[in-house]
């Protein structure tokens, strides 16, 4: 998949060339332009009831196939503010991507949206977990920077779950406190999680949650009119 990604960092737009004959897999709403001979195909990637539990987890649960039959472009953005980046995904060695980040990928790469470690991994902060597999080139975003970590064995790497973006397979996780509960309540840290090597690990430098956070205590009250 070639990619070009333009007005990084903070605004990234990615246009990605399509040869002819060729097809990309979008996350449903990116789209923010076509270019020459592309045409779209939505469906629910792996069938209906596949797409479905994604739906009920929060999820868009659509994709878009636009392909192209003598070469055009497609391009795409995230929904917020933040970075793009390309990462490789090899045989027998899945990514796991925080469902917000995915925006595209090759159609060789299985998005598979019914994985069950999504709830168990954020521990109920509503965000899905993406097992992504097969081969080929994955288009993930950010919301801020992107900055990338390679593990080694037994080598551990923590960080806030709101600042995950996606790491291999290869790497294991648990979740827990950032400290005592009284840290975790009072002293704004919540729930981390320890990634230990070997593997790659991606992160973003700002937090969806703690956005939300500061948008709600900034927002009108309604006021009781009782």
């Amino acid at each position: 998949m070639q990619v070009d990604i333009h007005s990084g960092p903070a605004f990234a737009f990615g246009e990605i060339q399509l040869p002819p004959g060729g097809t990309v897999r979008v996350e449903a709403g990116a789209m923010g332009m076509t270019r020459g001979d592309v045409h779209i195909t939505t469906s629910t990637q792996g069938g209906f009831l596949k797409g479905l539990r994604r739906s009920l987890g929060g999820e868009s649960f659509f994709v878009n196939d636009f392909q192209s039959g003598s070469g055009g472009l497609v391009g795409v953005a995230a929904p917020l503010p933040g970075d793009m980046t390309m990462l490789r995904v090899e045989p027998n060695v899945p990514v796991m991507v925080q469902s917000g980040s995915w925006l595209a990928s090759d159609a060789t790469v299985d998005v598979d949206s019914k994985w069950g470690g999504g709830r168990s991994f954020f521990s109920g902060e509503g965000l899905i977990l993406l097992r992504c597999s097969g081969y080929g080139d994955m288009l993930i975003a950010s919301y801020g920077a992107i900055r990338s970590a390679v593990l080694g064995p037994q080598e551990t790497l923590t960080l806030d779950t709101g600042h995950v973006v996606a790491f291999d397979a290869t790497v294991q996780y648990a979740v827990r406190k950032a400290g005592s509960w009284k840290s975790t309540i009072l002293g704004g840290e919540g729930l981390v999680t320890d990634f230990t090597g070997p593997g790659r690990v991606w992160l973003q430098t700002r937090s969806t949650a703690d956005l939300i956070q500061w948008l709600t205590a900034h927002l009108p009250q309604p006021r009781n009119n009782g």
